[in-house]
């Protein structure tokens, strides 16, 4: 059975470290169970990223969606920040390092969340919302009121995340608060 336990630094944040069975002919782990997250809701979409080394992914967030993620292949950076407003670990950071079959990570709304490639990877991807476009958010990456180390050198990144604003130039009706959830 896999460990689940909650983050110590962000609140509502779960990490998953998945028991991996293996042999000569390969191997088998079960990335994901419902039952594991109990604020979570059914995940209705799945989506893959790969990525070179050294490209940076966010900071994103979402006021209503909520993300689970696992590394297939590769090692990522994760970057979470509390934005949520009233949350007992509003504005706390959180670095997670996740390996191919390592762990996953359950990601609440209101959470900023990105992503640095350490190496080549593979990040596999559960939302519990199809794509809407009104709830996807962005604060910079490179903020330095977050103050996040993403661990790469050189980051490549889209024209989306060098566009976002920090965290102080988020308009109040889309700074997210604690226990904000439809």
């Amino acid at each position: 059975m896999a460990e689940i336990v909650e983050s110590k630094i962000i609140r509502d944040v779960i990490h998953v470290a998945p028991v991996v069975h293996g042999d000569e002919r390969g191997r088998f782990v079960e990335t994901y169970r419902r039952s594991w997250f109990p604020l979570g809701r059914e995940m209705v979409q799945a989506n893959r990223s790969d990525k070179a080394q050294g490209a940076v992914v966010g900071l994103h967030y979402h006021l209503h969606q909520a993300d689970y993620w696992y590394a297939t292949r590769g090692r990522a950076r994760v970057v979470l920040y509390d934005l949520r407003i009233g949350s007992p670990t509003e504005g706390a950071l959180e670095l997670v390092d996740l390996g191919a079959d390592e762990r996953g990570v359950f990601i609440p709304p209101g959470v900023a969340h990105g992503f640095a490639s350490l190496t080549d990877m593979t990040l596999t991807y559960l939302v519990d919302s199809y794509y809407n476009e009104h709830d996807e958010l962005g604060v910079a990456w490179d903020d330095p009121d977050i103050g996040a180390d993403w661990g790469v050198a050189d980051p490549v990144l889209s024209d989306r995340d060098r566009g976002n604003p920090r965290r102080s130039q988020i308009p109040d009706a889309l700074v997210p608060r604690a226990g904000l959830r439809t």
